[in-house]
This record gives C-alpha cells, structure tokens and sequence, in this order.
C-alpha cells in the first residue's frame, strides 16, 4: 500500500521520535510512505488566530501537492490533521473559498484524494484484525491512558472522529497491543497547546490535572498523537510528576518489536525507559 505522507514540522525537529516511530511502524505495516515533495507549514499553531486567508491557503497548498500525488494522505501530527482537514472541508463546502484557493494557488481542486488522521488511518483502514497478528511483545500487564487532546477530535464535523466525548479509536488500539486502556475523564481536555510560553502557568496547572488523575486512575503511562501535547505533558509538568507519555506509533513499535524502537526513548523529556524495558524484558 502506498500512501502521501504529510510528516509536518514538529516530526522533523521537537518530536523525532514520533517521526522515526511513524516510519518504521508503517513499514512493518508494509505501508509504502511517500512523503509530500516540498511540503509546506500547515500554519498551526498560530496562523488560524493571525491571517484566515494564510490559515487556509498555506494547508491548502499541500492539497494541491496531495492531488497531484494521486494518493490518499496520512497526518500523524493532530495539529497539522486539524489545519489539513479543515481546509478540506471548507474546501469541498465553501464555493467562495474554493474558488479564491483555485485561483491564487492555480488549480483545480476534486476533492479526492483524502486527508486522514494516521491513528484513525490505522485502526479504521488498515484494522485491527491486521495489525494484532504482528504483534510480537504484548504490552501485557500495562495500564495505558489514551489522551486525545483537541486536535485530533474537535470539531467532530471536520474531524469524523467517533465520538468528540469518549473516543475509542486510540483505546481500540492499545487492546490490540495488549495493553489495559483504562477508564478516566481527561481523554480529551486540552493541554494548553501553544500557551505553554506566553501562559506557562496556566499550561502547567493543565497538565498536572491531567497527569494526576492518569495516575489516579491506575496508568503506568500515557500515550498520545500530539506533539503539541507531548511537549507540554513533558515539558510543563508539576515537579516530582514522572509518569511516562508515548506517542502510540513508539507502543505499537514496541508492541511488534521493532529493534529501532530503543532508539527512541533518550529524545524523550521525560525518560520512558523503565515501562519500556519491562515490556521489552517481558
């Protein structure tokens, strides 16, 4: 299977983990990645709140890249999904905007291919029932904490998520590697996302809550898909706090022992180690 891989910025410098892990989990997936030539910032965080036309011509732009593939895209950044698909869906039914992207970025859009969350790519494309018989190294006896965030939910209409509320593709997931989603209410409450430096404090007071009932809830560790949120539930973090965050392609990397996926652990903020070792020992 080959597909338009929209990598994104924070993949190639604050979260290369995330990438490496996106890369090596799609190729034992036997996912062919064929990264977008010459792509672009989507404009997140900032550009939505700063210049509407730049918010939407700079995510359309790579659409037009995309359409010129010929092939279906995958985003694993929930920031850089949120900018592309909104732009899509604006696109497909907003006639002004259309037009107006047409002309400054001299195309003809057709709505096809499509943009999709990788997460949501893997469970609802690629399945479950075909990604569970690769697994190698259940992650057995790990209670796991599936944070969603904002991004990758909100708005439900642009982001065809299954529930804005109580999603369960990233749960679903963690099953299938083995591991115990467990039950909490802060799967999808923000971090604080591009706060973190103008309001640190408020980011932090985010965060601990949302660390602090992962915990209360039982979890060994939290996984997510945002490097946005990754960064703050490292970063701006109560001291003392040292419960783990994963991106999900680094447990299902290590969940189909991937012999790369150790490689990932020291470019983490907070070290992950000590839950990854016990799979891996296990």
């Amino acid at each position: 299977m080959k597909l338009a891989y929209y990598p994104g910025c924070s993949l190639e410098a604050t979260a290369k983990e995330f990438g490496s892990s996106v890369r090596a989990v799609s190729k034992a997936l036997d996912i062919e990645l064929v990264e977008i030539p010459e792509w672009t910032c989507c404009g997140a965080t900032s550009a939505h709140a700063t210049n509407h036309k730049l918010s939407v011509g700079l995510p359309a732009l790579t659409i037009k890249q995309i359409q010129n593939m010929g092939l279906d895209c995958v985003v694993p950044c929930s920031a850089c999904f949120n900018r592309l698909k909104t732009t899509e869906y604006q696109m497909l039914h907003d006639a002004e905007i259309r037009q107006e992207m047409e002309k400054v970025l001299s195309f003809k859009f057709d709505g096809q291919p499509r943009v999709y969350d990788l997460l949501a790519y893997f469970v609802e494309k690629i399945g479950l029932k075909n990604i569970s018989p690769k697994v190698q190294k259940p992650l057995k006896n790990l209670k796991i904490a599936c944070y969603y965030g904002c991004l990758s939910v909100r708005p439900g209409h642009i982001t065809e998520i299954d529930s804005t509320e109580n999603p369960m593709q990233l749960d679903n997931l963690i099953k299938a590697l083995g591991a115990t989603p467990i039950t909490w209410s802060y799967k999808v409450d923000c971090c604080g996302a591009g706060h973190s430096v103008a309001k640190s404090a408020m980011v932090t007071n985010l965060t601990g809550n949302i660390l602090a009932k992962a915990r209360e809830a039982g979890a060994d560790a939290v996984v997510n898909s945002c490097p946005l949120c990754q960064t703050n539930l490292e970063m701006r973090r109560p001291q003392g706090e040292d419960i783990p965050v994963f991106f999900f392609t680094e447990l299902m990397g290590l969940a189909l022992g991937l012999p790369e996926a150790g490689d990932w652990w020291s470019k983490h903020l907070v070290d992950p180690s000590k839950v990854a070792n016990a799979v891996q020992a296990g």
